[in-house]
C-alpha cells in the first residue's frame, strides 16, 4: 500500500522530471512512469495513486501563483538558482499548506513532510532552506480557515 510519504515521494520524482525537461515533457506520461516504479498492485493502491496524482497536477495548476511566492519567500534566491529539487519540493509544500485541505493535511504535516523530502533528496542544506522558506510562507498565512476546512485565499502572502 502507498503511504501518503511515498505518494509524496512520487510527486517530488514526477514535478522534478518535468521541471529539469524544461516543462515540456507530458506530466501524464511521467507519472505513469513514476507509478510503475513504486506501485505494486494499482487496484490496492488507488487511493495511494489518486492522492499522488492529485498532488503533481494541482502543483503544476498553481504553479503562476506558487512561483512568485518562493521568490518573495527567497528573495536572494532567484527562482532558477534554486536547485530543481528544491525548487519543486517547495512547489509542493507550498501547494500543501495555501490550497489543500487542512483536514487531510495539516499545515506542521506540509512543512514537516517537505523538510523530510528536502533532506532526504536534496543537498545538505535544503532541509533547512525549506524549512526557513515554508515557514515564511506558514507565518505570513498565519492560520486562515475557513468554516468547511479549506484555507481562505485572502493572505498576505
Amino acid at each position: 500500500m502507498i503511504s501518503r510519504h511515498l505518494a509524496r515521494i512520487i510527486a517530488v520524482q514526477s514535478l522534478y522530471e518535468w521541471d529539469f525537461r524544461g516543462q515540456k515533457e507530458d506530466i501524464a506520461k511521467i507519472i505513469e512512469h513514476n507509478l510503475a516504479q513504486f506501485v505494486d498492485n494499482p487496484e490496492k493502491d488507488k487511493s495511494g495513486i489518486e492522492f499522488a496524482v492529485d498532488l503533481i497536477k494541482n502543483t503544476i495548476s498553481k504553479i503562476k501563483v506558487i512561483d512568485p511566492i518562493i521568490q518573495k519567500c527567497a528573495p536572494e534566491w532567484p527562482l532558477n538558482q534554486i536547485t530543481t529539487v528544491d525548487r519543486n519540493i517547495l512547489r509542493l509544500g507550498i501547494y500543501e499548506l495555501m490550497f489543500s485541505d487542512y483536514k487531510q493535511t495539516p499545515p506542521k504535516v506540509a512543512i514537516n513532510e517537505a523538510i523530510e523530502l528536502a533532506k532526504s533528496f536534496g543537498g545538505e542544506n535544503s532541509g533547512r532552506f525549506v524549512n526557513g522558506v515554508l515557514g515564511t510562507v506558514y507565518n505570513e498565512l498565519g492560520t486562515p480557515m475557513k468554516e468547511d476546512g479549506k484555507k481562505s485565499q485572502k493572505s498576505k502572502v
